[in-house]
């Protein structure tokens, strides 16, 4: 029987995310909010946080931020029903299917103007030639329009509060040099290619789906045992033991953080030399009462230096975290600047589907003419209203092609290359963890030199600069999961410290129930093979710039927040070749608003 909902869990929820009370009312009102639509603490938290973000309300709840958001959310939502469709073929229409029907519609409208109806027959309303009906524009439904996408959406009216939006152009996070040299967005000399040998990038689709619990298993056990080699040479530690029984001495083992059922964390200590059968082979409680400081998540491996006395749960005296890699050192290094623009979708605002922020960015990328553009997915998002109730008036890959095409042809002039990295949310792609690149075989042969399709995740070397990208939400997925006592304040200062740690691109596990990962391919493709110059992490969460670990991590932001304009960012990279202590080779980074 679930527990029944009390202020204490919805605002211990809420403090996950850093969301407060702005007045006394307000932990009343959650619960209310709780009961009324039937929502556990975590979903109430979850769509919280979406809805301050996107609407940039602040982390202080109010009494009026709650009614907002329960009228523009959960009343619209509770509301909603998908629309009826009138489908001759039981199923979705592709562009021919479309055009066809739209014509055969215009033929039967002009046959019934000149024809006698039946007593019986309510088709539609009479009409005559004299009194003709407003005939439909055929160029404002068809999908081959030159991409004014409009045409896709059952509402061709622009968002008001996109087109009305402010503070365009404005600097909203910055790094590093004030002002970054004009000069740098004119050169087109810059290299780009995947990092590291072709067999260890993801270069095209696999099969999924047939992955075994054991399989599993030992992907784990793996990343375990790789950690393990790396914790004891940097800690000079001389082994871990392999069984945890009880004892007053105190032991250090291996583990890998978990959670039991009630959340609580813990580790499972896992056999580094001789027979995997002699391990403890189970959950082990942790009491962290004695460490002044800790900060710890799920899937975490991590050395842990402690007592079992009672048999029944390790007291903890030491932590050992993980080690970062070693940053690339390029074998011919470059000091020659470069510009990177990167941006991530929804490139729609979510009342439209019209590109109009897309067409923004790519003026953006016409007028700044960067070396190289990286464009996160979704571009066409799964999690769209209008996707979600399939009410395009054309297909998926369609659309996707179409969006493609405006960019690529848009930032011609411009000679930008173009990275493309796709995300679980594009609803016509693989939904899969590591996700293969889009496949475009329409590529015009001009525009292969400068047109990159890489995978998420993906490591690049952009002039000798080492770039780490991906388009999952990692990090609203591991601050979800989070347990902290830290001398840290900063949430995403941590969570980015672990994912550069753990050496790769998502460390959770279990991972967020939105995820859906291959094993087999995580182990080949999500683990980072050097810790990257810079890491491009978009997300949900509030955007930054911030140097972790001599790493500078950017969170753009997303083009899009909901029906207003959100942010893309602007890195500067120059690698420092005279020698000496390593500097970073960002020099100057920055988040913008479209």
């Amino acid at each position: 029987m679930a527990e029944p909902v009390s202020a204490e869990a919805v605002l211990r929820e809420l403090q996950v995310f850093e969301l407060g009370c702005g007045d006394r009312d307000v932990p009343d009102r959650l619960v209310e909010l709780c009961l009324s639509h039937s929502l556990d603490p975590v979903t109430l938290a979850n769509e919280l946080l979406a809805f301050v973000t996107s609407n940039d309300l602040g982390t202080e709840l109010s009494s009026d931020s709650l009614n907002d958001f329960e009228h523009e959310v959960l009343i619209k939502r509770s509301n909603r029903a998908p629309p009826k469709r009138n489908n001759r073929s039981g199923g979705l229409l592709d562009i021919h299917s479309l055009q066809e029907l739209l014509e055969e519609e215009e033929e039967d409208e002009l046959l019934d103007a000149y024809s006698t109806p039946s007593k019986n027959s309510q088709k539609r309303p009479n009409s005559t030639p004299e009194t003709p009906r407003p005939k439909r524009s055929l160029s404002s439904y068809s999908p081959y329009t030159l991409f004014s996408p409009n045409s896709f959406s059952p509402s061709v009216t622009p968002s008001q509060k996109y087109s009305t939006r402010n503070s365009r152009g404005e600097v909203v996070a910055s790094f590093g040099s004030s002002q970054a040299p004009s000069t740098w967005t004119s050169g087109r000399g810059c290299s780009l290619r995947l990092f590291g040998c072709p067999e260890e990038n993801l270069t095209k689709p696999y099969k999924y789906m047939f992955q075994k619990a054991l399989d599993v298993r030992e992907v784990l056990l793996w990343r375990i045992e790789e950690l393990g080699d790396a914790l004891k040479s940097h800690h000079h530690l001389e082994g871990f033991a392999s069984v945890l029984l009880p004892a007053q001495e105190p032991v250090t083992v291996l583990g890998q953080i978990g959670c039991d059922s009630n959340g609580k964390l813990n580790a499972k200590s896992v056999v580094l030399e001789g027979d995997r059968e002699h391990s403890s082979g189970g959950q082990i409680p942790l009491d962290l009462s004695e460490l002044r400081e800790y900060s710890l998540f799920p899937g975490q491996v991590v050395a842990l230096e402690g007592t079992n006395s009672t048999g029944k749960m390790m007291l903890v005296s030491r932590l050992y975290e993980g080690v970062p890699l070693p940053f690339h050192t390029p074998a011919e290094p470059t000091s020659e600047p470069c510009m990177v623009l990167v941006a991530c979708g929804p490139y729609t605002p979510s009342d439209s589907i019209t590109y109009e922020p897309l067409s923004d960015l790519v003026t953006v990328i016409n007028h700044q003419r960067p070396d190289v553009c990286i464009l996160f997915g979704p571009f066409l998002d799964a999690k769209h209203e209008q996707v979600e109730n399939c009410q395009l008036l054309g297909s998926f890959p369609d659309v996707f092609k179409l969006c493609l095409k405006m960019l690529i042809e848009g930032t011609r002039s411009a000679g930008s290359q173009l990275v493309f990295v796709p995300s679980t949310r594009d609803v016509h792609h693989d939904y899969i963890y590591p996700q293969p690149p889009f496949h475009y075989p329409d590529l015009p042969k001009e525009d292969k030199q400068r047109v990159h399709f890489v995978s998420d995740p993906c490591t690049l070397e952009v002039n000798g600069v080492v770039l780490g990208l991906t388009s999952t939400d990692l990090l609203f997925h591991m601050g979800a999961e989070e347990v902290s006592s830290s001398g840290i304040s900063d949430r995403f200062t941590r969570i980015l410290k672990h994912i550069l740690t753990q050496r790769s691109y998502y460390p959770l596990y279990p991972p967020s129930e939105e995820m859906n990962i291959d094993y087999e391919s995580f182990y080949s493709y999500a683990s980072l093979p050097v810790t990257p110059d810079v890491l491009v992490t978009p997300s949900e969460l509030r955007y930054f710039i911030k140097e972790v670990l001599g790493c500078v991590c950017i969170n753009p932001g997303r083009l899009t927040k909901g029906t207003v304009g959100g942010t893309y960012g602007c890195l500067y990279l120059q690698r420092d070749n005279t020698g000496g202590e390593r500097k970073s080779p960002c020099v100057a980074a920055q988040v913008v608003k479209i």
